[in-house]
């Protein structure tokens, strides 16, 4: 039995330093300086990414050791190497980022879009807290009410989204099975890096293969180039879609859940408070009890709407 576990460490150790080695080699390799250029960074797996150049061809790429991991949606400067493959040199500085858990999923990310729907009926408090997220992160967001033809009062449903209009976001009423506004929802989406979130039986995953009819197609032409197999299929992937834009999407984001967050970060999240907050009496005003709180007199006089500011209270209560 010890022979045995130490020829298995032994050969977990051989292992290891094959692919140490590898990986220097792989590094050491000289390069054609006269192709350094920028590339958008399509997916990851490990130390391995597949990087789009400006002319559009795909290349397996390793980065340099003294550069920053890299995720969907980075902008990188690469080399070509000699076998055809790349050397990620610097990493472009990004705009912004998207966490989940800590863990960076996302980068430079031009508009995030928060599908809610009539079926599962959508829910005031969670779109709230998709919101808070995005504003922390300072991220723009807006709203897509899928499944629209299940409505029996569309007047009632709009009259609820209208406190997010009211407050500056925009809100698309469409539906995927009857063809309803998707060709109006595709141009927004065109020039620009997008992200679908919300929560499970929207209709994202509809939404995402009615924009990109051969996606299992793109999967399967990423996982040949980057030889990252299965793996592919549960990765944060850029796809570009055919009437415009891109798409960063994975089975993680689609299925995005909101970290736990602080009172303060809560309080940011409400656009419509920010030029409030220090208006109250009280510097340290929690906007709950006080006496003579700005937003609770906005509230009061419909300034700020009565669900978000209940939307409010159950966050900062949770």
């Amino acid at each position: 039995m010890h022979h045995q576990k130490w020829r298995l460490k032994k050969t977990q150790v051989e292992r290891i330093a094959r692919t140490n080695k590898a990986s220097n080699n792989f590094e050491e390799l000289p390069v054609n300086t006269n192709k350094k250029q920028t590339g958008l960074v399509i997916t990851r797996y490990g130390q391995r990414l597949l990087v789009k150049a400006n002319s559009g061809e795909l290349y397996q790429c390793t980065a340099r050791r003294n550069i920053d991991l890299s995720i969907a949606g980075d902008q990188v400067i690469f080399q070509i190497t000699q076998s055809n493959q790349g050397i990620v040199t610097a990493l472009i500085k990004r705009h912004n980022q998207l966490h989940r858990a800590h863990k960076l999923i996302a980068a430079n990310i031009d508009q995030l879009w928060l599908v809610a729907a009539i079926e599962p009926h959508y829910q005031f408090e969670l779109i709230d807290r998709y919101l808070v997220v995005a504003e922390n992160a300072k991220l723009p967001i807006n709203i897509v009410v899928n499944k629209i033809d299940l409505a029996s009062d569309m007047k009632k449903i709009k009259f609820d989204f209208s406190m997010y209009e009211n407050i500056g976001y925009s809100v698309n009423y469409l539906s995927v099975k009857k063809q309803i506004n998707i060709n109006q929802l595709k141009t927004q989406l065109n020039k620009k890096s997008n992200i679908f979130l919300g929560q499970s039986g929207v209709g994202k995953s509809s939404l995402i293969n009615e924009l990109i009819p051969n996606l299992n197609l793109g999967v399967n032409e990423i996982s040949a180039k980057s030889k990252l197999g299965k793996h592919t299929t549960t990765n944060t992937i850029l796809y570009n879609i055919p009437s415009g834009g891109d798409l960063i999407d994975s089975p993680g984001i689609r299925e995005f859940q909101l970290d736990e967050l602080i009172n303060q970060e809560i309080l940011n999240g409400f656009k419509e408070f920010k030029p409030l907050i220090n208006a109250c009496k009280f510097r340290n005003c929690a906007h709950i009890f006080e006496p003579k709180c700005a937003i609770k007199l906005a509230v009061k006089s419909g300034k700020i709407h009565q669900k978000r500011y209940q939307s409010y209270l159950t966050l900062v209560s949770s």
